[in-house]
């Protein structure tokens, strides 16, 4: 009626359903299209179906740039005393000893914001040793937030997987930022066609994935796992970790650590 798209949204609580249209212009609404959708409401009614009681109102939204105001919700993020996670307009200067990662992550998952990604970070920062090379993986790149993480801390060697390409471009221009693409390897690739057998073993695999993944894939993230290495999984639905735990603990794992926040829960864990 107006040809701009509109979004739809029900409160499970009340059952209330809200329908949102952007109008360039308020006078966009006046005339056919506002009858038109009255004689719409009233087609469904005449059906049999209660469409119950309803208003129409309009809220003026102040001109913004939205490619721009984004950035006020991307805060500088410190992880204890080595590490501090801000973008590029920051002006934040790191303490003494505090490794520095700029990141702009474009349109990748990845900022350190969400709580599954600062658990990753914050897991990084605990399994490091300081004088001893340890070795990294990250599972799903995304904005190559780990990667490079793990690069300003000392571990090496570090790989990173995507299969977005566009994350993997992302992550090689974040990680090139940092002056830190040298000592990495990102690579597209799907991590349900990696091979079982002769797989490079690592001290740290940070498995940032969807749960199903997790759970199909499991042998080939295990494929790539010290002995005496941690595995660290995180993007996993509270409801649904408890099975990613069980999965773990009958392939030969303990739960070392663990975070919930909000409906997320993320897990480190050790062979037993």
């Amino acid at each position: 009626m107006s040809g701009q798209p509109a979004s739809s949204y029900t409160d499970i609580n009340t059952g209330k359903t809200t329908v949102t249209l952007y109008l360039p212009k308020k006078t966009a609404w006046a005339g056919a299209p506002r009858t038109a959708l009255i004689r719409g409401l009233a087609r469904i009614k005449a059906c049999g179906l209660n469409i119950g009681p309803g208003k129409i109102s309009f809220q003026k939204i102040r001109r913004e740039d939205w490619a721009e105001s984004w950035k006020r919700h991307f805060k500088p993020i410190a992880i204890g005393s080595v590490l501090l996670i801000k973008p590029g307009w920051n002006k934040r200067r790191a303490r003494k000893g505090q490794s520095v990662v700029i990141l702009d992550p474009g349109l990748c998952f990845g900022t350190g914001q969400h709580p599954t990604t600062a658990f990753c970070l914050r897991q990084l920062a605990a399994c490091r040793k300081q004088n001893e090379p340890r070795s990294f993986l990250d599972l799903g790149t995304g904005s190559g937030i780990l990667a490079i993480a793990a690069a300003k801390l000392g571990y090496t060697p570090v790989e990173a997987i995507d299969f977005d390409p566009e994350a993997v471009r992302i992550a090689r221009a974040n990680a090139r930022r940092n002056r830190v693409l040298n000592q990495m390897r990102i690579r597209r690739a799907d991590v349900s066609k990696l091979p079982n057998q002769g797989a490079r073993k690592h001290h740290l695999v940070c498995a940032n994935l969807v749960s199903t993944l997790l759970l199909a894939e499991q042998e080939r993230i295990l494929a790539r796992l010290r002995a005496d290495g941690t595995l660290v999984l995180a993007g996993i639905l509270l409801k649904e970790f408890t099975g990613v735990w069980r999965a773990c603990e009958r392939a030969g794992l303990k739960l070392a650590a663990c975070q919930t926040e909000n409906e997320w829960r993320s897990g480190a864990f050790v062979f037993k």
